[in-house]
């Protein structure tokens, strides 16, 4: 069997930008930041108040109590965003399909809330027990295998943890999964619940998040913010897709991965690059057929400066007719769930051609010199995309992706 191709047929997004994948992609048109003050935790005493949340999230509206009882909220979002997809899809599953059927999810921190309240119960109001479901909300893998029991699927379910480049190692290793003919169809992507007291101090720790807003690529920029919400993608061969009359998104068509072995904190250029380069030869892309770029595009001082220089070094000087954009600046950095909103942006952005903006943009970093298709979206028709995803650590994945156009 040759290597198949692979499509996108069905996208579910819950994040602050939105409920759904319609109100996700309206705010990204519009420019509209879902950035604001965080108002599930007391933020008294942090350096920073401001995250980007799902706001006025009641579980009830989507699970029944005794389900979400057993789901932290990241797990819960998944589940949400999965059923999304799955409908959007609008697949018939046969108990062949389920067979094979895969479920590749990314998160950083997993059930951070529930072991959260766990350490408070334990040593701050000194109870004696913590809630018997602690385990099963904690684990990682709770909404990949959750999304795993809500269709009775019984392929590869996984999850990977690799800090932010988590849902972009999840798409690229089930789009691998499908084109390789180990799964016919894959539920894939991410998610993330990190607004809890102990997280967020952690975050203050280390001192990259910013007090107010996350400017991208700007002279001003003074540092990431938080984000939560989940984004999965229903990816199936190419032939199963037109054979049902399925509307496709667009087509999955590289991946790459790679290591900086640099710095377990500070970026370097080399690796981002080698990841860009690997997505591209493992599509066949040449470097000129590519026309926007999501960034990883934190807003840290660290971050922007080195992207840019990857994305020059890689495309040279095609790097100067590329658009570039980073979606954090609206939907916030939602660490392990971050690739999975930033490649539901990049196919919708290929889907309806409309290249999303940087918001809140300012004045114009010297070392930042690229097109960053500053605060207004952008008409464009582009072939080729790139999903940029770098982590701590030195963990890269970039994942490339096609315009449909019907062949």
């Amino acid at each position: 069997m040759g290597l198949r191709r692979v499509v996108v047929t069905g996208l579910g997004v819950i994040s602050a930008l939105g409920r759904d994948r319609a109100a996700f992609w309206e705010a990204l048109r519009e420019g509209r930041s879902g950035i604001g003050p965080i108002e599930s935790v007391d933020c008294s005493q942090l350096r920073f108040q401001n995250g980007a949340e799902v706001r006025g999230y009641n579980p009830d509206e989507y699970l029944d109590p005794k389900e979400s009882g057993f789901l932290d909220r990241f797990a819960q979002f998944s589940l949400i965003a999965a059923r999304e997809a799955v409908a959007d899809a609008g697949i018939e599953w046969t108990p062949e399909l389920r067979e094979s059927a895969a479920v590749v999810t990314g998160s950083c921190v997993g059930g951070q809330c529930t072991q959260d309240q766990g350490f408070v119960d334990l040593y701050l109001e000194r109870r004696p027990r913590v809630h018997p479901l602690t385990i099963p909300r904690t684990m990682a893998n709770a909404g990949a295998s959750r999304i795993s029991l809500e269709y009775g699927l019984h392929g590869p379910v996984y999850t990977i943890s690799t800090a932010c480049s988590s849902s972009n190692h999840a798409i690229g290793q089930a789009f691998w999964l499908v084109r390789q003919g180990i799964s016919d169809l894959a539920i894939t992507g991410g998610s993330e619940a990190p607004f809890s007291m102990g997280l967020l101090k952690a975050w203050e720790a280390l001192r990259v998040v910013s007090p107010d807003t996350c400017r991208p690529f700007c002279r001003d920029r003074r540092g990431m913010i938080l984000g939560e919400g989940a984004a999965m993608l229903v990816l199936e061969t190419l032939e199963a897709a037109l054979a049902r009359g399925a509307r496709i998104y667009a087509e999955v068509a590289g991946f790459g991965m790679s290591s900086d072995a640099h710095h377990i904190t500070q970026p370097s250029v080399e690796g981002p690059a080698r990841a860009m380069r690997m997505a591209l030869a493992d599509g066949g892309i040449a470097p000129e057929a590519v026309g926007y770029i999501n960034a990883h595009g934190t807003g840290t001082p660290a971050n922007d400066p080195t992207e840019t220089r990857a994305i020059r070094e890689v495309f040279g000087k095609h790097a100067d007719r590329l658009a570039v954009s980073s979606t954090k600046s609206m939907h916030g950095h939602a660490l392990g769930a971050a690739g999975g909103l930033e490649a539901a942006a990049t196919v919708l952005a290929l889907h309806h051609g409309v290249l999303p903006p940087t918001a809140n943009f300012t004045e114009s970093d010297p070392e930042c010199d690229l097109d960053y298709v500053p605060n207004a979206a952008r008409p464009a028709q582009v072939e080729y995309a790139l999903s940029n995803s770098f982590a701590f650590g030195g963990l890269n994945a970039v994942v490339a992706f096609r315009r449909w156009n019907g062949a």
